[in-house]
């Protein structure tokens, strides 16, 4: 899968003010309202619950309307799940693909990184690993979720916007910290499992004030969460997703875990390559 926008692939030589002004563009191409190939109903995991034990952290046009589907396929969507991983100044991306909850195809990718972590430029640090392992993937997917924030951005376009609209591929973003915007009620206490709190724009962000742009979402937690909870996610769309339909994709992809099941996997993908990609350094220094 290749860049449908390849002016906004991400170039870590920019000025920061470029980069700030580039990310301003992809918020204003992106769609942050459902234009999807398949219904969301139909987006489905593997239903493997774990034990509560196994829940603590494992991990638009500025239209804020839902927007009409395109025809729905027969067949189950191809849903690829993205995670990164690092091996000292390289970035390793993963990406897991599935359909109906199955696997069917691990790609990745390596390339440096040529910029330190700075908070909102994430995707010029790690979007071109990113964008390779797409082009690395055989399958066309029909959406992609991406660990890391999507609308949920300072100007509207963190890593899930910059790649969704890179690739004009439906994108929704999942992260485990809030990096903007203002929760509509305190998230002071633990959620209850379901529950999700919207996720508004205020001062930091380029959104008018009081938009949507995305849900803190508690996907799992314990019987008695004033002992032991588990944090919510914060979901936001990325490109030809609604903020509401964000979440709801990312519900149904909780195969009884924390992490949606694509970036779960993602994630597991991403440790092993990390491994192997340290054992081969070590290799070529000794």
């Amino acid at each position: 899968m290749t860049p449908v926008n390849p002016e906004f692939v991400p170039d870590a030589s920019l000025s920061r003010e470029a980069m700030e002004r580039l990310q301003r563009e992809i918020a204003d191409a992106a769609t942050f309202a459902d234009d999807l190939a398949f219904a969301p109903a139909a987006i489905a995991a593997e239903t493997t619950a774990p034990d509560q034990t196994e829940l603590a952290d494992a991990g638009e046009n500025r239209n804020d309307g839902a927007g009409e589907s395109r025809d729905a396929s027969p067949d189950p969507p191809v849903v690829a799940g993205v995670d990164q991983a690092f091996v000292d100044d390289r970035a390793v991306s993963a990406i897991v693909a599935s359909r109906g909850g199955e696997v069917i195809e691990r790609v990745h990718a390596v390339a440096p990184t040529e910029l330190p972590y700075i908070p909102g430029l994430l995707s010029f640090r790690e979007g071109g690993a990113i964008l390779a392992a797409f082009e690395a993937l055989s399958v066309e997917p029909d959406l992609a979720v991406v660990d890391g924030s999507g609308r949920i951005h300072f100007r509207e376009a963190g890593i899930a916007t910059h790649v969704g609209v890179t690739l004009d591929l439906p994108a929704v973003g999942v992260a485990k910290s809030l990096l903007c915007g203002r929760p509509r009620e305190p998230l002071d206490d633990p959620l209850p499992e379901g529950r999700r709190v919207p996720i508004e724009a205020d001062d930091s962000v380029t959104a008018p004030r009081g938009t949507i742009i995305g849900h803190a979402y508690q996907s799992r937690q314990y019987p008695n969460p004033e002992t032991r909870h588990v944090n919510p996610l914060y979901v936001s769309p990325g490109h030809r997703v609604g903020a509401e339909t964000a979440t709801d994709l990312v519900a149904a992809l909780c195969a009884g875990y924390k992490l949606p099941e694509p970036t779960r996997r993602a994630d597991a993908y991403a440790d092993e390559v990390k491994a192997s990609v340290r054992a081969e350094i070590e290799s070529e220094e000794s």
